[in-house]
């Protein structure tokens, strides 16, 4: 395999999704009335969605993934020219984001999790439909995220499963796309308000702060989502904008926001406000046709369901969602792990410390010296600064003289005060950037800034400047990524022409081999008519109808 079979598969994915994305703006044309970059973001929920379903009954191998696959190639061939006129000005902007992203693509070393357990958890969905109990084989298995699954449907012949890193590429690029529309067209309307702004500053944010996606894992992919989701809450309160359409565009941001990470849960607070507009408008029943919503329901329902035959638990570690009577449930161990969790992301525990007393450390406030000590400096300060600093260079870049008092709507004020409980709550309980700490931590610096930086608003080479930081932006990315992509060459002999994939070794696979240790040992049992199966360290296997159900011997 080389660098052409690599990139082949690339953009066969990726036009694959277009053509989801097509055909879903064919069959709902007259129904659901969004852009079309909000139908490819959709289209990835939709996927997810088929991903949580047969699994329940598949493995995704080569011949469940390449139907997937060819349906979306063909639906780009039938749709494409009919819809070409439309959408000519996306698949340009389209080509020209997933060109640069190439070279996010080339990555040799992942991030940690990755050999732990996001690449374990992806591959066991290629081998097997559902084990009840998988949480037992590893901790981390307790925790599924829907980007496993997406990944997992790229699991292709001679590709293999090289391309488990793709549905990161994917969120990246098509929440790029969305915010260069949104841009575009507030630009056309000269709606120069801060959402202006906080678009263009998220923008920014996400390509230069974002740019390894080996260090995407499970969190950065949602938190990009977490800042398209708060603009599109803002942008609810816009004078003259179809409130249905935003309606869609939250189903779909929500949809991937929590499925991507349990506790992002917490971000449901933000339809409260959203619930309280819908009532006044009338607007509830506009859900019922809605297509978005009940994928959004769905995609909700499926990953509970996974939840309960992975763990025994609605929503692992929280151990009050645990059921007590299910014989796979881990409800004994959900407490002890949320504590681990807690204690990890307060700097109490690290790979060459631990604290004496992490019970006593994780109470209140108990833990915030240390924290401070050995977290926020140097890793919160940092990104405070380079915040602090991208807020300079925008300033510097749009300050005039001139200045316009601008009204801002009390609903925004709402908005920002659900931004602030949700930074007190990651503050209290898990106060590590992972997790959620990098959106909310801009979000709070942004919005304020962004409602002063529109006050200077000049219309004067205006256009110049949105293209000038965007353009820096992307160098800035590129940039960065070649500079990574040197220091693997240099570090860890990164052929990137010959073998351009990330590396793996045994240990990648040690879950897999572990099941099907376990596996050969009850056939055997069953061969030999034996009533009491000999477990493997603990654990023993049944199976029921077409289900293996992994339980830990009492």
């Amino acid at each position: 395999m080389n660098l052409t079979i690599y990139l082949s598969y690339y953009v066969i994915i990726i036009t694959s999704i277009i053509g989801y994305g097509l055909l879903f703006l064919k069959i709902f044309k007259n129904t659901i009335d969004i852009e079309f970059e909000y139908n490819l973001l959709g289209s990835l929920l939709f996927l997810i969605f088929l991903s949580f379903f047969t699994h329940f009954f598949l493995s995704h191998g080569y011949i469940h993934n390449l139907i997937i696959l060819f349906i979306g190639i063909i639906s780009f061939l039938l749709n494409f020219s009919k819809e070409k006129k439309n959408i000519r000005n996306h698949i340009k902007y389209i080509s020209i984001i997933f060109g640069i992203l190439i070279i996010a693509l080339l990555t040799h070393k992942t991030h940690d999790d990755f050999p732990y357990y996001h690449f374990p958890y992806t591959y066991y969905l290629t081998q097997e439909n559902l084990v009840i109990g998988a949480g037992q084989l590893v901790h981390a298995f307790r925790t599924p995220s829907s980007i496993f699954y997406l990944n997992s449907l790229f699991y292709l012949p001679i590709i293999e499963y090289f391309l488990f890193n793709m549905g990161a590429i994917l969120i990246l690029g098509f929440s790029n796309l969305i915010l260069i529309f949104k841009l575009k067209n507030d630009f056309k309307s000269k709606r120069y308000d801060f959402i202006f702004f906080l678009t263009l500053l998220s923008f920014l944010f996400i390509n230069i702060f974002f740019y390894r996606i080996a260090e995407h894992g499970t969190d950065r992919s949602a938190q990009i989502l977490i800042l398209i989701l708060f603009i599109e809450v803002l942008n609810f309160y816009r004078m003259s904008i179809n409130k249905e359409k935003i309606f869609t565009k939250i189903f779909i941001l929500l949809g991937l926001i929590i499925t991507l990470k349990a506790f992002y849960v917490l971000y449901l607070l933000i339809l409260i406000p959203i619930l309280i507009e819908i009532k006044k408008s009338r607007l509830f029943l506009n859900f019922l046709k809605n297509f978005y919503f009940y994928i959004f329901c769905s995609v909700g329902f499926f990953l509970i369901l996974i939840n309960i035959f992975n763990s025994g638990c609605f929503l692992y570690p929280v151990a009050i969602t645990c059921f007590t009577n299910l014989e796979w449930s881990l409800f004994y161990e959900a407490k002890s792990s949320n504590d681990w969790y807690e204690q990890w992301a307060k700097a109490g525990a690290g790979p060459n410390h631990r604290v004496n007393d992490p019970e006593n450390y994780i109470k209140g406030f108990n833990w915030v010296s240390n924290w401070v000590e050995m977290y926020f400096f140097n890793k919160v300060s940092d990104f405070i600064l380079g915040l602090v600093f991208l807020l300079l260079v925008v300033l510097f870049t749009f300050y005039s003289k001139k200045k316009t008092y601008k009204k801002i709507k009390k609903q925004n004020y709402y908005i920002y005060l659900i931004v602030l409980i949700l930074f007190f709550e990651w503050f209290y309980n898990h106060p590590s950037l992972r997790y959620g700490g990098y959106s909310l931590v801009a979000l709070i610096m942004f919005m304020p800034f962004s409602i002063y930086i529109s006050q200077f608003i000049s219309i004067r080479f205006l256009k110049e400047k949105i293209v000038f930081l965007i353009a820096l932006s992307l160098i800035i990315f590129v940039g960065r990524n070649v500079n990574r992509i040197n220091y693997e060459i240099q570090t860890y002999d990164y052929k990137i022409f010959s073998y351009p994939f990330y590396y793996l070794d045994q240990a990648h696979f040690r879950v897999d081999k572990y099941f099907n240790s376990m596996l050969v040992n009850y056939q055997n049992c069953v061969k030999n008519n034996e009533i009491n199966c000999e477990s493997l360290e603990g654990l023993s296997l049944s199976k029921k109808n077409i289900y293996y159900i992994l339980k830990r011997d009492k």
